[in-house]
């Protein structure tokens, strides 16, 4: 099993030794977004802070997501944006947050929302302030559960919006994980592989 920053350099190293997969974005009008990952350890166990958004945002109300949102004018970057938006929703500092790196990106599948996903970690227990305009709340997934279900993935049609969207669900608890967020986690289960001694 390896420790902590073990496993954090061995993220970071799969991670700066790929190129993310890009979205051609020359030939539609897509909006450009980013999203944070935030691992932390809990009682040795590695999870996922993922949201639940409020029903006041104008995108994907009340679904599952992570820390994130649309590219602004202002941001240098998408890794800023995704760092600025995880302070807007969640108020987590930048300073707290070690970017392990960036994985594919991931298109939406009930709008022109171009996802670039980044991993961090993030300090735990953690005094978040929640802006309730964006994010109804916050809730913590085991690593794990993603690891596991990867080999017997279930496909399910989620209906959202008025259309049904066909593909990977996670549960857990009373709340499924669905569409970019469930995609997301699925390649970055992928892109670890075995033997990081993560789960």
């Amino acid at each position: 099993m390896l420790n902590n920053e073990e496993i954090h350099d061995t993220i970071r190293y799969i991670l700066h030794n790929r190129d993310p997969e890009s979205i051609d974005t020359s030939r539609v009008d897509y909006i450009h977004s980013a999203v944070l990952i935030p691992l932390f350890k809990d009682n040795g166990e590695y999870k996922v802070l993922l949201t639940k958004r409020s029903t006041k945002v104008e995108h994907h109300k009340g679904q599952i997501s992570f820390p994130g949102g649309a590219v602004e004018e202002h941001d240098d970057s998408f890794l800023e944006t995704a760092l600025r938006e995880a302070y807007e929703e969640v108020g987590l500092s930048k300073r707290d947050v070690t970017v392990l790196g960036q994985i594919d990106d991931r298109l939406t599948l009930v709008s022109n929302f171009v996802i670039h996903p980044f991993v961090g970690i993030i300090p735990y227990p953690y005094d978040f302030n929640i802006n309730s305009e964006e994010v109804h709340s916050l809730f913590e997934v085991p690593l794990k559960l993603f690891a596991s279900t990867v080999s017997t993935e279930e496909i399910a049609d989620v209906e959202f919006g008025g259309k049904k969207c066909r593909g990977p669900v996670f549960r857990y608890g009373r709340e499924v994980i669905w569409g970019a967020t469930a995609g997301i986690m699925k390649n970055f289960i992928k892109i670890l592989g075995s033997g990081i001694g993560l789960f």
